[in-house]
């Protein structure tokens, strides 16, 4: 992250924090949306299986797979357009300029990784869950993110998605301009007393 931009940014959001008049407050919040405000696609991206996988065998052992999942998924993202974030824990975060090269960049990885898993025993199989959204968010640097898209996406991809699984918000979906090249279902969920309504991709043959 350019330290200079990041600095600015948490210095700014100090002076919010700090500001007693309200008129003050909305142009230091103005001023936060013009210099990091971008409408981008979210993705993000969660490897299935840590708690047992880590009581099973160890944390060196899951640390290993989380290096896998990073050097596999890194190229892919950047090869259908997408701007790499940042790797945290075992999850991927990700933007790209638009929905349905998020959503080609995940069939793409959740393929990659069923190719990947059949040279690896069982237990260092990667299996991954992928969300995906779409709104203005906060962009700091070339490493991190904020938003409500954001949140949503997490909650998509980390809460959601079950293991080989693409859900998009209807949102998102509502961006994509050209004919789809991909089926989907509708899918209900409520997290946390939030509603999201969202598409679960269909990408598999069988």
């Amino acid at each position: 992250m350019n330290k200079k931009q990041s600095k600015q940014f948490q210095d700014l959001i100090l002076r919010f924090s700090q500001e007693t008049e309200v008129s003050a407050r909305k142009k230091i919040e103005e001023q936060l949306w013009q210099d990091y405000g971008s409408e981008r696609v979210v993705f993000v991206l969660d490897m299935s299986g840590f708690s047992l996988l880590t009581r099973k065998h160890g944390i060196i052992h899951y640390l290993s797979m989380v290096r896998r999942m990073q050097l596999i998924s890194e190229p892919i993202i950047k090869t259908y357009g997408g701007s790499l974030l940042k790797f945290e824990a075992d999850n991927c975060f990700a933007v790209f300029p638009e929905t349905l090269s998020a959503i080609h960049a995940a069939i793409a990885l959740q393929l990659a990784f069923d190719a990947s898993n059949l040279l690896t025993p069982d237990d260092f199989d990667v299996h991954i869950s992928c969300g995906i959204d779409y709104g203005k968010i906060l962009i700091i640097g070339d490493e991190d993110c904020f938003g409500d898209a954001v949140n949503r996406a997490c909650k998509l991809g980390e809460d959601i998605a079950a293991a080989g699984e693409i859900l998009v918000t209807k949102n998102a979906i509502k961006t994509i301009t050209t004919e789809l090249d991909f089926k989907m279902r509708e899918v209900s969920i409520s997290v946390s007393g939030l509603n999201i309504p969202a598409y679960s991709i269909a990408y598999r043959t069988n």
